[in-house]
């Protein structure tokens, strides 16, 4: 099964391209320079053909999305309208990766799919407007929202909690009054690969099980790594970033494990997984 992978050089993107080849897939890898989802008059040419295309490319820079709207919109909304198109006309599956952004974390439950959408920063208005887009152009999609992504090949919070860690003992402040489900990618891209198994099409939400604010989750990062390092525990507000978060924006990973018949690992699975793969323990 051939599967086109774009934006194969991120995060997400390269644990794609290598969980496909562990299961005997044949993944082709695009993105920038060489492949650019803004330039439409070059993806039908420039896009292989494959059973699936999968599409992590995306602006993901949340508070710079705040001050940069239009570049924002471009990747997330006309970028992928754009893959959508070419997919609609080679009648491709195409697998686009959204956000828990698109909610406004208000609900403090577990967010399932056909929830009210209502998105509370620049970033999740334009990773919605993609989703509509997306639906559209008449591809055959599916659309997965994930959230709080860490993992070897990008920047990510556990990477800069543990860097300060190290840099020196100095208290660390995190935010206490964010509630998310943190996701490793290797167990996402797994997940991914299952889904196409599967045959799935439609929205569906995959998040690492369990949930914890970001305080909770720099506490279990320091727990591994330096256990007597303090950490303070401060409000959103008090932080004062340019783009709004929400507050609780859990996913409900009930329908992934109805469409698989799979269980999203825990976030501390996640979290202990990567640490080790960092060797950092």
């Amino acid at each position: 099964m051939r599967i086109i992978v774009i934006g194969a050089k991120g995060m997400l993107g390269q644990d794609m391209v290598e969980a496909c080849s562990a299961a005997g897939m044949d993944p082709v890898g695009l993105d920038l320079p060489e492949f650019d989802i803004t330039e439409f008059s070059n993806l039908d040419r420039d896009m292989p053909m494959g059973e699936w295309v999968v599409n992590c490319a995306a602006y993901t820079r949340v508070d710079d999305a705040e001050r940069d709207r239009e570049t924002a919109f471009k990747v997330n909304y006309e970028g992928v309208r754009s893959v959508a198109r070419v997919c609609a006309k080679r009648n491709q599956r195409l697998i686009h990766l959204s956000t828990d952004y698109v909610f406004d974390g208000r609900a403090m439950r577990p967010y399932e799919e056909n929830d009210r959408t209502n998105p509370l920063n620049v970033y999740g208005a334009s990773k919605l407007a993609g989703e509509k887009a997306l639906r559209a152009e008449g591809a055959p999609f599916l659309i997965v929202r994930a959230q709080s992504l860490f993992g070897k090949h990008g920047s990510n919070f556990v990477r800069s909690i543990a860097s300060k860690l190290k840099e020196n003992d100095e208290p660390l402040r995190v935010v206490k009054d964010q509630v998310s489900s943190p996701t490793y990618t290797r167990h996402l891209a797994q997940a991914l690969i299952h889904l196409m198994q599967a045959g799935a099409d439609g929205v569906v939400h995959v998040s690492a099980t369990g949930s914890c604010s970001w305080y909770d989750f720099a506490m279990a990062i320091a727990a591994r790594l330096k256990p007597e390092h303090p950490i303070t525990p401060i409000t959103a507000r008090e932080l004062n970033r340019p783009a709004q978060r929400p507050p609780h924006a859990v996913l409900s990973n009930k329908r992934y494990a109805s469409w698989t018949g799979q269980v999203m690992p825990e976030w501390e699975e996640g979290l202990s997984a990567y640490l080790k793969e960092e060797q950092l323990v």
